[in-house]
């Protein structure tokens, strides 16, 4: 689990990958349309991409010839659940034996 979790940490603390899984959130998109977005390079944006899908913030589809990226926001709330609990967010200050 922690190996996960530094994973998507990792993955998310690139501004670009953030923006990816704004994208993504919005809707469905191939690498392309993704790339289209982006005054990168297509190897770049598929480094990102490989990057999220690494740490499963994304996951793909095949049609035909084109892979359709999707955000995977149960690993996005299993971080955030980890986070909270790590930083007892939610819980009274008594709770966390601060004064």
């Amino acid at each position: 689990m922690e190996d996960s979790i530094t994973r998507t940490l990792q993955a998310l603390s690139d501004p670009t990958r953030r923006t990816i899984l704004r994208m993504l959130n919005e809707r469905d998109m191939t690498a392309g349309e993704i790339a289209a977005r982006f005054a990168i390079s297509a190897p770049s944006v598929s480094h990102h991409l490989n990057v999220l899908k690494s740490a499963n913030l994304v996951t793909t589809e095949r049609h035909g010839q084109r892979i359709v990226y999707r955000l995977n926001a149960t690993v996005l709330q299993e971080t955030l659940g980890v986070l909270m609990e790590l930083f007892r967010v939610g819980q009274g200050s008594q709770e966390n034996g601060y004064a």
